[in-house]
């Protein structure tokens, strides 16, 4: 009787510190994704991208000898779910860091959260009001919205459009972009005569692009992230509209070109270089991983890379990078992080600070153009 108490001691004792030594052994990481649902155009390929580099870096022996151990959780672009998701990673996986998600408005449901439970969030998501203002534990990877609207009024002004229409989704990304817009045009001398909003599951845009044609602007304005982007370009061409048609940084899919059809062709947008990564001069610093992150992805997975899963790569190679520099500890990784200098990723050079937790700027973007049904850089 003696010795089974004893047992039981050791064993307990034993459980109760080799519990978190096997637990310092790899570095948990949570990511909340839409993978599949509507906006799997967005979650999918950064899950196929997080589970690539993680394949990849345990195959080199881990960080530091830390093999990651990654946990995704499908969203299904679900606030409800991400709010869900969020609390089981941090309160009973005890991930060290979360990626995603993939939606702003996912995002802002569980920024609170993160900060609440001291978790980094590295966020796919693109709204500038996730890091705007600033929270301590709370990143994102996209470029800025206001950045992207910006772009888009300068090409404006080099074709001397003052005149336009905006349309934009019911969504976190649509709402923020139709913010950035109004609050941006008057800088840029421009006039917006019409402003549409419209459900995010919309199938048929006529009835919206319609008082656009009859507001006779100059050029119209698209902000979404939706499939709903290729229903308004086939409803501007099928009314007869012939003016500029501008897309947001959400367009940088080529699956939306394929479902627009040749009512995508000519259609701007700004975007990072990596749909232009092969035509890029040798001597651009993005050029080199931009290129390889693109031939990997693609020979793994036989299809066409996107932005979208872009934004998961930077997210997890930022993380990697201050793990690897800092150790696995949370503020110092956090620390780390909020002071990353030169950090080449695929949406741009970033430089983090502590009022800036997106670190890319304007030249972050680039004006790009479907020819030929494919992405190629605008030059007029």
């Amino acid at each position: 009787m003696r010795i089974f108490k004893l047992l039981t001691v050791v064993v307990a004792c034993f459980a109760l510190f080799a519990a978190p030594v096997f637990a310092a052994e790899t570095v948990k990481v949570g990511a909340l994704l839409a993978v599949t649902g509507p906006a799997s155009f967005l979650g999918a390929p950064e899950a196929k991208t997080l589970e690539m580099l993680v394949e990849e870096i345990n195959a080199k022996g881990g960080i530091n000898g830390k093999k990651i151990e990654l946990i995704i959780k499908d969203t299904q672009a679900s606030p409800e779910k991400a709010v869900s998701f969020a609390k089981q990673l941090i309160d009973e996986e005890k991930v060290f860091a979360i990626i995603g998600p993939s939606t702003s408005g996912e995002t802002m449901q569980i920024k609170n959260i993160a900060e609440a439970g001291k978790t980094l969030l590295l966020s796919c998501a693109a709204a500038e009001v996730i890091v705007n203002p600033v929270a301590k534990y709370v990143f994102k990877t996209p470029q800025m919205d206001k950045h992207a609207v910006i772009r888009i009024f300068q090409q404006m002004k080099k074709m001397n459009i003052s005149k336009i229409g905006v349309l934009s989704s019911n969504t976190g990304f649509g709402k923020a972009g139709k913010e950035q817009i109004e609050k941006i045009a008057p800088e840029h001398g421009i006039q917006i005569l019409v402003n549409e909003v419209y459900d995010k599951a919309a199938t048929d845009l006529t009835a919206e692009v319609t008082k656009v044609k009859a507001a006779n602007v100059q050029a119209v304005i698209n902000w979404s992230i939706e499939p709903a982007q290729a229903i308004v370009i086939k409803n501007i061409r099928q009314i007869g509209l012939t003016i500029p048609v501008f897309q947001s940084h959400g367009f940088g899919n080529i699956n939306y070109v394929k479902a627009a059809g040749a009512a995508a062709e000519g259609v701007i947008f700004p975007a990072g270089r990596l749909l232009v990564a092969d035509t890029l001069s040798d001597k651009n610093p993005q050029k080199a991983v931009l290129v390889d992150y693109k031939k990997k992805y693609e020979a793994k997975y036989k299809e066409d890379v996107s932005t979208f899963g872009g934004h998961g790569y930077d997210a997890m190679m930022i993380l990697a990078k201050a793990v690897e520099k800092a150790g696995a500890d949370k503020e110092k990784v956090r620390d780390t992080i909020e002071t990353m200098k030169g950090f080449v990723g695929t949406a741009g050079v970033f430089n983090f600070s502590a009022e800036d937790h997106n670190g890319l700027d304007l030249n972050a973007f680039e004006m790009l153009t479907v020819k030929d049904g494919k992405f190629v850089v605008y030059e007029k």
